[in-house]
């Protein structure tokens, strides 16, 4: 059996505790790690290690690896790379707000909402996109409340409103 590496924690206990506050749940396990290792009176190897915060003990070597090579700054790095930016353009964004927000609209569903923006805003937007962004930004729902009739004449319906006050229900 090998022994356990020997790291030796450079920071204090006061600025790990400050680090676990401060970092993302990904990453404080890394300074739970340390933690363990500053507060351990002797020599833990990965799968003790591995054992007491829960982790996977290929992580537990990765991460002592890294803390190694380029101490905590090495070790809080993440790794992901930047994101894609949105297909979408601010621009695009707000005609697609105002269309959908607009009651004498006739979006009633995604493949319409798609046809629109391929015929008006840009072309070649992906459906899954268009409906992921949509529901994102918009909070748009497949199941969505009945729009009002494109043809529908206000001034009958206010009309009706004014002459039907009384309810049609017999007390």
């Amino acid at each position: 059996m090998a022994k356990p590496l020997s790291i030796s924690v450079k920071e204090t206990f006061e600025e790990l505790k400050k680090l676990l506050k401060s970092s993302s749940p990904h990453l404080s396990v890394r300074v739970k790690m340390l933690m363990v290792i500053k507060r351990s009176n002797s020599l833990l190897s990965k799968n003790d290690l591995a054992n007491e915060i829960g982790v996977n003990h290929n992580s537990i070597q990765k991460w002592r690896r890294n803390y190694l090579q380029g101490g905590i700054k090495k070790l809080l790095a993440d790794g992901r790379v930047g994101f894609k930016p949105s297909v979408i353009s601010k621009s695009s964004h707000e005609q697609i707000r105002i269309k959908l927000n607009n009651p004498e609209g006739a979006i009633t569903s995604f493949v319409d909402l798609q046809s629109w923006v391929d015929s008006t805003l840009e072309k070649g937007i992906n459906y899954n996109t268009l409906r992921h962004y949509v529901k994102r930004h918009f909070g748009a729902k497949l199941k969505v409340a009945r729009k009002s009739h494109i043809n529908k004449d206000k001034q009958a319906l206010e009309a009706f409103k004014k002459t039907s006050g009384k309810s049609a229900r017999k007390k």
